[in-house]
């Protein structure tokens, strides 16, 4: 159960203490629960699929650390792969052997890429990836998508402006207008707008980035004939496409989304899975493009810990076990049987709801029976529909992301029974509209 105001318990007291230390008690807003009300439990232990809070409640878990743990929370082989790797040292401020072998894995999985530059997070890698583009064209504008979430890149982090135009604005205290002036901001699923501004402004445009699959404001899946015509804009142009994979890289297949819609990005954006649950994200692209970066080029990027010897040996000790094991498609299997349970109980509720999946990620568009392709198209109600779902589903037990607008992931360490428990839960839910579970 979601922690009370003035709850006693170990999990009231560190949340307490958190407050005083950390804004909001969180590292990272969405974990302070502001988007479905009531206070979180501090998080003890986590194994297999279960979290364990401070007061020794377990819950079954579909948030997977938000998409990295797809083989599930401290499994053996990659405990003890990066245990070892601890014990050589946890950080050598040079290169390494997992790092190389990391790169090597990657290049040999994802369409087009030679290259890899490593670094410490998904908000680094897309701003390493920005400013490559605009080295490598000599452009200063960059166009990005309504509803995408590129990390909090100060460039990036803009929203659209008013009326038709499309001019970006900062969406943040603390972001210069200046910044999002060189941002441009498009709708998604509009093949004429994205003409119209290419037309107009094609030649100043270094690169567009997107989410392939937009996975950060509910689960946007796009028509591949949209996604074609974004490519042909960008090869007719001059500016480079940005396949943001942070969420979809290694987590769809080795391919990523690019391979399963057949797109061949410039650059594309990594981080998650290719960390295994540790601080990660990279930047890759063809030699080309990539060798532009400093040392070999004018670009400069740079950072302490990247490619850090444990990052590298979790991302690799992953990457080894999916291919091995065949864990994409165990996975895929995992995802058609968790849409049949929960498809099946959404139908047979009153309450107008769609789910949308794509591989082992998930996401419940609350208030229609129809999947938005755009974040404009969700309905209002959706939070406050979600807020009571999520509250029940945490009182018996289920653990999903504290957002109606965050997807959730399957991991290898699911089974059957683990899916049954949650369509069971959910049934019962949404069995009782006007419960006050959690509240």
């Amino acid at each position: 159960m979601a922690v009370s105001e003035t709850a006693a318990g170990e999990s009231g007291r560190w949340l307490a203490r958190a407050r005083e230390v950390l804004p909001g008690g969180v590292s990272s807003p969405v974990r302070a629960f502001r988007g479905v009300g009531g206070t979180p439990p501090i998080v003890r232990s986590a194994s297999g699929v279960e979290i364990t809070d401070e007061d020794g409640k377990t819950y079954l878990d579909f948030v997977a650390s938000w998409g990295p743990l797809i083989l599930g929370h401290a499994h053996p082989a990659l405990v003890e792969a990066v245990r070892t790797a601890a014990g050589r040292g946890s950080s050598f401020g040079a290169t390494s052997r997992p790092e190389i072998e990391l790169a090597e894995t990657m290049v040999g999985c994802y369409p087009g890429i030679e290259q890899v530059r490593f670094v410490s997070s998904g908000t680094e890698a897309v701003m390493s990836a920005v400013r490559l583009a605009r080295g490598a064209t000599g452009r200063d504008l960059v166009v990005k998508f309504s509803g995408c979430y590129h990390g909090h890149a100060d460039g990036l982090l803009v929203a659209a402006g008013s009326g038709l135009k499309t001019l970006g604005r900062p969406a943040s205290a603390g972001v210069p207008g200046a910044y999002a002036e060189l941002t441009r901001v498009l709708p998604l699923d509009d093949e004429d707008a994205l003409a119209d501004l290419f037309e107009r402004e094609g030649d100043r445009i270094a690169a567009v980035i997107i989410e392939p699959v937009p996975a950060n404001n509910g689960l946007l899946q796009q028509r591949p004939a949209f996604l074609d015509a974004l490519r042909e804009a960008c090869t007719g142009s001059g500016a480079l496409l940005i396949l943001d994979e942070v969420i979809t890289g290694f987590r769809l297949g080795p391919g990523g989304a690019a391979d399963r819609y057949g797109l061949q990005p410039d650059l594309a954006t990594f981080g998650k899975v290719i960390g295994g649950g540790l601080p990660v994200g990279a930047v890759a692209g063809p030699r080309a493009i990539m060798r532009k970066l400093a040392p070999e080029g004018p670009v400069y990027q740079a950072g302490t810990l990247s490619g850090n010897p444990l990052a590298m040996t979790a991302g690799l000790t992953t990457l080894r076990r999916l291919i091995e094991h065949d864990g994409w498609s165990t996975l895929e299997a995992l995802g058609h049987e968790f849409e049949e349970r929960v498809g099946d109980v959404l139908r047979r509720s009153e309450t107008p709801a769609a789910l949308a999946r794509l591989g082992s990620i998930f996401w419940i568009a609350w208030g229609s029976t129809a999947l938005p392709p755009a974040a404009e198209s969700i309905p209002e109600s959706a939070a406050a529909r979600y807020s009571r779902v999520f509250h029940g589903l945490l009182d018996r037990g289920i653990a999903l992301a504290p957002s109606a607008y965050e997807v959730g992931f399957l991991s290898l360490a699911h089974e059957s029974r683990h899916l049954e428990r949650f369509a069971d839960a959910l049934d019962a839910v949404l069995a009782d509209p006007d419960g006050e579970a959690g509240r």
